[in-house]
């Protein structure tokens, strides 16, 4: 009997909740997830709606809808919780059959100023993970309404009518808060495993090619995807450099870097391996390469010439490779930096507020 009861314990599912604002979804929310999955066997991931995170924090760049997609797409998501609470209690992990509730080891504060997390943390149901390191909603948000390349160069010149609004946002200010200033992103090896589904392409599996910026990874990328990854189920993102992507998109793209973009294409669901610094023109021999049975193009993006004026799609077409797929979605990384510039007073009290709070919690402790 003893033996059976022990069985029956060592077979328990771990339920683990993890809950946030999810705006801007990036790679730092990805890792996240991923840290939570791994503390447990299926992971709820509480979403909260946009009138909560507007009285905590500020406006969100996207919408509830939005959000709750967005979180869906990525790989180590099992369920997502629409319209969670911002203040976790145990309750809400008891509504849901969860064990513990997990998060990263920044300060998180309800609109007084507490820690939104105390009542799980008395419980004893609360599981601590490291956050990563060199990007937050925040920052993005800060790169696009300061308009500064810094996040490709350490080396940056700006002229004096910019010093005093650069000076604010560096990473050497000593006053800011340590989660929310910007700093450099430092990629590693592992961090690309850990990402990484590792699968090769099965016998007879169709495999898809898409390349692009793919920067400030959103729901347009995610309905595009999902459509490619209906024609193959194994699909591989071709990734462009800082370089060809500013050649392309112009003064200031991307937003985020190239490492920084691969790992948010990586958590994708649809996504099952990535190139890289791919090349802009798709030759005969990369196709043969990575046994390509179709190279996809999204209708909604313009096909821009090579700088010889040739079509980089030219040698997929010629080998009956080449496929188009409308997303149905108009978002585009443009789309998403006018949301921000429409709200620009908001979303800069929204981050001096954050900032405020956190260095104001971590004085009081």
């Amino acid at each position: 009997m003893a033996s059976e009861d022990s069985a029956i314990e060592k077979k328990k599912q771990i339920r683990v909740w993890v809950d946030g604002c999810f705006d801007m979804v990036h790679f730092g929310h990805a890792n996240a997830i991923r840290q939570a999955k791994s503390l447990g066997d299926y992971l709820l991931v509480g979403v909260h709606s946009d009138e909560e995170i507007e009285h905590h924090k500020g406006p969100p760049v996207f919408t509830s809808a939005e959000r709750y997609k967005m979180v869906r797409a990525i790989k180590w998501v099992d369920e997502v919780v629409e319209a969670a609470p911002y203040i976790t209690t145990v309750e809400t992990l008891e509504k849901h059959n969860c064990d513990f509730c997990a998060h990263g080891d920044d300060i998180t504060t309800s609109a007084d100023g507490h820690d939104t997390y105390h009542l799980v943390k008395a419980a004893g149901k609360y599981r601590e993970f490291k956050r990563t390191e060199g990007v937050s909603t925040t920052d993005l948000v800060g790169r696009m309404l300061l308009a500064t390349r810094s996040h490709h160069s350490a080396n940056v010149t700006v002229g004096d009518s910019e010093r005093a609004t650069f000076d604010q946002m560096a990473t050497a200010a000593t006053s800011r808060s340590p989660y929310t200033a910007t700093c450099q992103f430092v990629p590693t090896t592992q961090q690309l495993k850990e990402f990484s589904t590792g699968r090769a392409p099965e016998p007879g599996e169709k495999i898809a090619f898409v390349c692009g910026a793919f920067d400030l990874f959103h729901v347009g990328h995610i309905d595009f995807l999902e459509k490619c990854y209906s024609m193959a189920t194994y699909v591989i993102i071709g990734i462009h450099s800082d370089q060809i992507v500013n050649w392309y998109r112009g003064y200031n793209y991307p937003i985020m870097t190239m490492f920084e973009r691969v790992l948010s294409v990586l958590a994708c669901r649809y996504v099952s391996n990535v190139v890289i610094d791919a090349p802009f023109k798709i030759s005969e021999q990369l196709m043969k390469h990575l046994k390509v049975d179709y190279v996809i193009h999204g209708v909604r993006t313009p096909v821009k010439p090579c700088p010889d004026g040739s079509d980089p799609y030219s040698e997929a077409k010629r080998l009956g490779l080449y496929r188009e797929v409308d997303s149905g979605n108009d978002m585009t990384a443009y789309s998403v930096i006018e949301r921000i510039i429409k709200n620009r007073v908001k979303f800069e009290e929204r981050n001096k507020s954050k900032e405020q709070k956190e260095l104001d919690r971590m004085q009081s402790t």
